[in-house]
C-alpha cells in the first residue's frame, strides 16, 4: 500500500469523524444552538462557550485545562496580565480568550458573559484585605456576577461555595459563603451550588503548608476533623456539568474520608522522611494575637479567621459524587506527588511509607463518615 493511499484513508476517516449528526446539535432553553464538531480532544469544537471567573486561582486553572482539552472555548477573566499567561496554551488557537475585568465593574462582567452558555464563579478568598473583605468578594461580588449573567440571558450558572458554608459559623469566611449562596440563588433562578471540601494539589494550602508550617496545624491539639478532596476530582465534576443538564441544586463534594490534622501531619512527615515537628501546641489566644499582628504584613502568613477555622470540624454532609459521575480519590493516592519536593536528596527515591490511619470514635461505634 502506497503512502498516498494511506494519506487518503486518513483523510476519509477524519472526514467521517468531522461530519455533523443530529446528536451533535443541542438547543438550550435560551434557544441558542450548541453544535459540536470533530473527534473528541484538544482540537475539537464542543460548541460551548464557557466563562470561568476565578480562572487564575487554584481550582480555576485545572477547570480551564479540562474544558479546553474537550474543545470548549473558555473566556478567562483576569486582573493581572501575568496571572493568566499559563492558561493560554491549555487550548487550541482561539479557544482561550482572556478578558480583563474587575469584580466591581458591571460592564466588564457583562462583556465577559454575553456569549457564554454557562458561567462558573470560582472567585473567593481565604483572608480579608483593605481592598477586598470576605463580604465584598463572596457576597456582593457573587451576587453581582449572578445578576449580570441572568440579565445577559446565560442559561446556566455554577457557583462554587464551601462544604462548611453556614450562616451560624464562627468563621467569617463560612458565613459569607452561606450568604453568597443565598444571594446567588435569588439573583439567578436555577443556579447550581457546589460545596467542595478543603482542596489539595500542587499549589494547595493544605499539604504544602503542613510540610512548611506544621506548628500552625497543631492548633486544637491537631484533633480538628477535615475531609480533604483532590482538586482534580472537583475540576472534573465542574467540567462534567457543561454537558449535564441538572440545575437548581446544591452538590456537596467532601473527601471520601474524615481525617484529623494530626494524621495529616504524620502522613506528610512519613512521606518526606522529615522528623515530626516538636513545636509546642500554641494556645488559641496566642495564635489569634500573632495572626492579628501579621495583618500588618502585605502577605499574611496566617489570618485571624484562619485560626478560627482550625477549630471547626468539616461538616458531616453526605457526598453527591455519584450524581456527577466522579469517584473521589483518597489523599494517600496523590500526596507523594505534592510533598516529594520536601524530601532531601538522599531520600528522594525512597519507597513511600504511610502511617496507620487512626480509628475515629464514630467509626468505632459504626457511625463512620
Amino acid at each position: 500500500m502506497t503512502a498516498s493511499s494511506n494519506l487518503l484513508r486518513i483523510h476519509h476517516a477524519i472526514n467521517r469523524q468531522s461530519k455533523r449528526a443530529y446528536h451533535d446539535l443541542i438547543t438550550l432553553p435560551s434557544k441558542k444552538p450548541i453544535i459540536s464538531q470533530g473527534p473528541p480532544g484538544y482540537s475539537a469544537v464542543t460548541g460551548h462557550v464557557v466563562t470561568v471567573f476565578g480562572c487564575t486561582g487554584f481550582l480555576g486553572r485545572y477547570l480551564v485545562s479540562k474544558l479546553a482539552r474537550q474543545g470548549t472555548q473558555v473566556i478567562v477573566p483576569y486582573r493581572d496580565e501575568d496571572e493568566k499567561r499559563h492558561l493560554k496554551p491549555m487550548g487550541d488557537l482561539g479557544q482561550i480568550v482572556p478578558m480583563e475585568w474587575d469584580i466591581r465593574n458591571e460592564n466588564q462582567i457583562a462583556e465577559c458573559v454575553r456569549h457564554s452558555d454557562i458561567v462558573f464563579n470560582l472567585v473567593g478568598r481565604d483572608y480579608a484585605t483593605k481592598s477586598f473583605d470576605f463580604a465584598s468578594v463572596q457576597v456582593d461580588g457573587a451576587e453581582r456576577i449572578a445578576k449580570i449573567a441572568a440579565q445577559s440571558g446565560v442559561p446556566r450558572f455554577v457557583h462554587v461555595s464551601h462544604l462548611n458554608a453556614s450562616a451560624t459559623s464562627p468563621s467569617k469566611l463560612y458565613q459569607t459563603k452561606a450568604e453568597g449562596e443565598e444571594r446567588v440563588n435569588t439573583a439567578f433562578k436555577g443556579a447550581t451550588i457546589i460545596r467542595p471540601g478543603p482542596l489539595y494539589g500542587y499549589e494547595d494550602k493544605l499539604l504544602n503548608n503542613l510540610a512548611i508550617w506544621p506548628i500552625w496545624w497543631k492548633l486544637n491539639d491537631a484533633k480538628t476533623r477535615t475531609r480533604p478532596v483532590h482538586v482534580m476530582d472537583v475540576a472534573q465534576v465542574l467540567a462534567n456539568l457543561v454537558h449535564n443538564a441538572q440545575q437548581g441544586r446544591t452538590i456537596a463534594l467532601p473527601g471520601p474520608s474524615t481525617l484529623t490534622y494530626e494524621y495529616l501531619l504524620d502522613l506528610v512527615s512519613s512521606l518526606t522522611f522529615q522528623p515530626p515537628s516538636r513545636a509546642p501546641v500554641v494556645p488559641k489566644s496566642v495564635a489569634l494575637a500573632v495572626a492579628k499582628a501579621a495583618q500588618a504584613v502585605w502577605w499574611p502568613l496566617l489570618s485571624p479567621d484562619e485560626v478560627v477555622r482550625r477549630y471547626i470540624d468539616d461538616a458531616d454532609t453526605p457526598g453527591d459524587w455519584d450524581s456527577v459521575g466522579v469517584t473521589p480519590s483518597e489523599i494517600e493516592q496523590h500526596a507523594i506527588q505534592y510533598v516529594r519536593r520536601y524530601r532531601s536528596a538522599e531520600n528522594f527515591s525512597r519507597p513511600n511509607v504511610f502511617p496507620p490511619r487512626p480509628v475515629l470514635v464514630e467509626e468505632e461505634v459504626g457511625l463512620g463518615f
